[in-house]
This record gives C-alpha cells, structure tokens and sequence, in this order.
C-alpha cells in the first residue's frame, strides 16, 4: 500500500471532481434539473432549499465527503489496479469506468426507495461518468509516477 498513491493520488481524484462539478452543477443542477428539484424540496437539506441557495454553508460538508472519499476511492485503487492493463493513465480511466458503473447501480437501486424523478436519477448515474473517468485517468497518472 502506498501512502504516496493514497494521499496525492486521492487529493488530485479530489481535485478533478470539484473542477468537473464547477462545469457541471450550472449545467445539470440548476440546469436541467431545476425544475425537478424544485419539485422535489422536501428530500433537499434547508441550505438548498433557501433562495438563492446557501452552497457556503454546505461547502465544508461536500469538501470535507470529498477529500475522505477521494482518499478511500484512492486506497482501492491501489488494491486493484494491477487487474487493469494499460497506461497508467488507462489504468486509472477504466478504474473510472468501474466506480461509475457501481454508482449508476446504486442509483438504479436507490430509485426503487427514494420516490425521486427517473430523470433525476438518470442525470445522476450520468453524471458520475463525468466525474469518474477523468479523475480515474488522473488517480491513475498519479500512481504511475508516484507509485509504479
């Protein structure tokens, strides 16, 4: 296990999720699913259900769930990663494609509970593909440098 992989590795996979949620929380969040949202306030935390919205308040709260969860995201990976062939790099994407798969799962499972949209629900196992891949192919360029 290496502490290098973990650390860095889990900080940049950190990294590349908060920059693809810049990009994709106008488009998606407050885009295409407003209105769904909207419609939906009683499943939202408070902060997001004030107007406008207080992100700043709950920013602690996603950073903080990020970084542990990018860090174990990270640790895993390095279990696994000799079952991928490839670049480093291709490592860590189809690493990426596999964490995707399994949140489209939970979110397919989670639908069967949690009385929300399809659409909502879609956008969210689509979305995970945007976060995952390139944060898989960067964990994986990472480890090859720091962890080969």
């Amino acid at each position: 296990m290496s502490w290098k992989l973990i650390v860095v590795g889990g900080l940049v996979f950190f990294a590349v999720t908060f920059i693809v949620g810049l990009a994709t929380g106008p488009l998606i969040h407050n885009g295409v699913l407003k209105d769904d949202y909207k419609a939906h306030a009683s499943f939202w935390r408070p902060e997001l259900q004030q107007d406008p919205p207080d992100m700043a308040a709950l920013m602690p709260r996603w950073i903080t769930g990020g970084i542990i969860s990018s860090l174990i995201i990270a640790g895993i990976y390095g279990w696994v990663r000799p079952a991928f062939g490839g670049a480093p790099w291709m490592k860590g994407f189809k690493y990426g494609a596999v964490l995707s798969i399994l949140a489209a799962t939970l979110c397919l499972g989670y639908s069967g509970v949690f009385n929300l949209p399809d659409n909502i629900w879609t956008w969210w196992a689509a979305e995970g593909f945007l976060y995952n891949l390139p944060a898989g192919a960067a964990l994986g360029w990472v480890g090859g440098k720091l962890a080969p």
